[in-house]
């Protein structure tokens, strides 16, 4: 870690706020019936298991997951100047979202235009009736109209910060911390 690295959330504050967060769905959606959760690759999958199991404890019955890829739904992949094919991850929703309540869950929302392209992709499988944005950080300076419904922790940032969160699954370890980008 840098010294200009200040932890902002360690593994006990991201598991209270995935416990709210999953409480929040509960309650907005009048339980779990049509509802279902789509985790944005990679650490939003990630997320969105760990609420999916927390709201399996509370309700007592199980809520449909999957996991999308938006790699081809960027708008910044005519922008950069490779030679390399993008990294495809897959989708996976084994029910369909025709008139369910997607909930979309990512790590940090920052311009918007992640989400944006995980909109695109739904649409592209479906029509819910209703799509909602959960996100462990929101750390503001968005570029497209998009809020988040369920929100760990709103982290006013500078430009020249990065956030990074951290996760088990992921990362071998659990946290999210803000850094100074030099």
């Amino acid at each position: 870690m840098n010294t200009l690295d200040k932890v902002i959330m360690d593994d006990k504050a991201i598991s209270r706020a995935l416990t709210r967060i999953a409480h929040e769905i509960i309650e907005r959606n009048k339980g779990i019936d049509d509802c279902v959760l789509v985790g944005i690759k990679t650490r939003g999958v990630y997320l969105a298991e760990r609420l999916k199991e927390r709201i399996e404890k509370i309700e007592g019955k199980t809520i449909a997951t999957g996991e999308i890829d938006i790699t081809l739904y960027r708008d910044d992949l005519t922008h950069k100047r490779t030679d390399q094919e993008p990294e495809l991850k897959g989708t996976t929703i084994d029910t369909p979202i025709t008139d369910k309540k997607v909930i979309l869950v990512d790590d940090v929302l920052y311009t918007g235009r992640t989400v944006r392209a995980a909109l695109d992709a739904l649409i592209d499988l479906g029509r819910p009736a209703h799509i909602q944005l959960a996100v462990l950080i929101d750390r503001g300076h968005r570029e497209l109209p998009i809020r988040p419904d369920y929100i760990g922790k709103n982290v006013p940032t500078s430009k020249t910060e990065v956030v990074e969160a951290k996760l088990q699954e992921a990362d071998g370890e659990e946290e999210v911390r803000i850094a100074v980008q030099s």
